[in-house]
């Protein structure tokens, strides 16, 4: 079932079939953040201004460019529990990530980071397993087994918030899980660079932020199960 999945992955799909929604999905409470066409469900970090020029959406393709500056973006909503579900490519030497319950007036610190990364090839990668794809950056690694495809190619990854517990998921594999608030975390917290950011380790209701690396990532099919914690 799972190389079914990761084969899914690198097939090229047409524009007209992404970035919908099954019937299921829909019955289910699924929503679109991305619909293909704009950026309406996003602003810029710290403002109410739209994405800027390095934010692209080609058929159906919401491109970061690379080098040229778009600002990290969030929703406009915020959320509390969700799963969060959307497909990723990096470029060669890539850096990515996408940060949820992110709180705005944290600063340089806004949120936990699900990172995406060109692993052998971006020097994060080299520095170890918890700033490589799939990780708590910084903080906590993905399972050593993890299913990455290669660069260039379609993953699929989720995020999955319930109360206190957060599951990192990729390409139908669940690789890390830890909770909020707990010992564990805060130890794990106190090594990393975050070690002085306050209430990083909180539950919080927040916004989920694409992250502006400078590099080149591409998204497609970004959606989300939930109702909004404030709108």
């Amino acid at each position: 079932m799972k190389s079914l999945l990761l084969l899914f992955f690198t097939l090229p799909l047409l524009a007209e079939e992404i970035n919908t929604l099954t019937p299921q999905e829909k019955t289910e409470g699924w929503r679109l953040l991305f619909n293909g066409k704009d950026l309406d469900n996003f602003r810029k970090f710290g403002s109410d201004a739209i994405p800027g020029p390095g934010w692209k959406i080609e058929d159906g393709i919401l491109r970061k460019t690379a080098k040229v500056l778009g600002g990290q973006i969030i929703t406009k909503e915020k959320f509390g529990d969700f799963t969060l579900s959307w497909e990723w490519k990096i470029s060669p030497k890539g850096n990515s990530g996408i940060k949820y319950l992110v709180v705005e007036d944290r600063g340089n610190a806004p949120g936990p980071e699900y990172q995406m990364l060109d692993d052998t090839g971006h020097r994060d990668g080299k520095i170890g397993p918890h700033r490589q794809t799939a990780c708590l950056y910084d903080i906590l690694p993905p399972a050593e087994n993890k299913p990455l495809n290669p660069v260039g190619e379609w993953n699929h990854s989720k995020i999955v918030v319930n109360g206190k517990n957060v599951e990192h998921w990729l390409n139908g594999t669940r690789v890390l899980a830890y909770e909020l608030e707990s010992d564990a975390l805060k130890v794990a917290i106190a090594k990393s660079k975050f070690a002085k950011a306050k209430d990083f380790e909180k539950k919080v209701d927040g916004h989920i932020m694409l992250t502006d690396h400078i590099d080149e990532c591409s998204f497609r099919n970004v959606k989300i199960l939930t109702e909004p914690a404030d709108r």
